[in-house]
């Protein structure tokens, strides 16, 4: 396991521990309990450090090398049914841009979200989860075959940010997102968005517009990252912590903001701490948020959802 800087006091305490049980098991000594008490205060020490997580530390948690990433998402919650559909019908097919169908219980899904990739060949191939147009483009392919079927489409978020590229520029991003975002506004089915990462930018909009918007614990949604905020406002990105706590990018900042719907609680530790119960956790939210929408109508659902995002940045003094 891989320890960001600030749990190191956890490492310690876990080696401690694991040397502890070592002695206990190759030795006649007992040690039960000299390793009840590191236990005990191993599980202090997690919840004071997770607890008071800075801005900056929620973006690390969110950047973890081994955090859960769409596709392992996907494959846990669906199994064998997930059947992943490529291609923008115009010019090639985005691996940044993963989609396709898939069942819970007896429910079908479009699952549609971007994949980041687990090693540094994975991640190059997947152009490190950031989408060029096509890829924004056959998230709407899929999102209107979804609307044709009557299917609830899920979007999983995770990204630093739509590609920047000239080439992406000239193939039109910025269209493309702009696109989505006026369709999924008036898409006729339940839409549920999940940013389980990095929600970056209009690279996390493209596909971040929902009837319900859920935020995993450990996750961050802005319009720029930390580093780049530091680097525009100071030339540097050694302010990148001052950024993240001015940028009010943290899950309860957006929910005080009223711009998510709700919180998702990650298990102690962070998602890549317990993958399977917070693989359970998403599929359970997934289905509750299907539950309380899919006996609205079509045209109830778009008012609703042009109401919600209509009343966004709205105050009263």
């Amino acid at each position: 396991m891989e320890y960001l800087e600030f749990e190191l006091p956890i490492k310690e305490l876990e080696e401690q521990f694991n040397k502890a049980c070592a002695i206990g098991e190759e030795s006649e000594v007992d040690v039960t309990d000299t390793c009840k008490q590191i236990e005990k205060k191993l599980i202090k020490t997690k919840k004071e450090i997770y607890k008071n997580l800075t801005p900056w530390q929620r973006v690390q948690m969110s950047r973890h090398p081994f955090r859960p990433y769409t596709l392992d998402y996907i494959k846990a919650i669906c199994g064998d049914t997930f059947l992943e559909l490529h291609g923008d019908r115009n010019v090639k097919d985005d691996k940044a841009m993963i989609g396709g169908l898939g069942k819970i219980g007896d429910q079908s899904y479009m699952f549609i979200g971007q994949q980041k990739g687990s090693n540094t060949k994975l991640r190059q191939y997947r152009n490190f989860g950031m989408a060029n147009p096509e890829g924004y483009r056959k998230a709407l392919r899929l999102m209107k075959s979804a609307e044709k079927f009557n299917i609830p489409v899920v979007a999983l978020v995770d990204t630093p940010g739509a590609y920047p590229g000239l080439e992406a520029e000239e193939r039109g991003q910025g269209e493309a997102i702009a696109r989505n975002i006026l369709e999924m506004t008036r898409l006729k089915v339940p839409i549920i968005v999940m940013i389980i990462g990095e929600g970056a930018s209009g690279g996390a909009l493209g596909i971040g517009v929902g009837d319900k918007v859920l935020m995993l614990e450990n996750t961050w949604y802005s319009v720029i990252s930390p580093e780049s905020c530091s680097s525009i406002l100071w030339r540097s990105w050694e302010y990148k912590e001052i950024a993240a706590e001015a940028l009010k990018l943290t899950s309860t900042d957006m929910k005080k903001l009223t711009l998510i719907d709700e919180i998702v609680k990650e298990p102690l530790g962070g998602a890549h701490r317990d993958r399977d119960k917070m693989f359970e956790i998403v599929k359970d939210k997934i289905t509750e948020c299907h539950n309380e929408l899919k006996n609205l109508s079509p045209t109830e659902l778009v008012k609703k959802r042009m109401d919600k995002y209509s009343n966004m940045g709205v105050f009263k003094g």
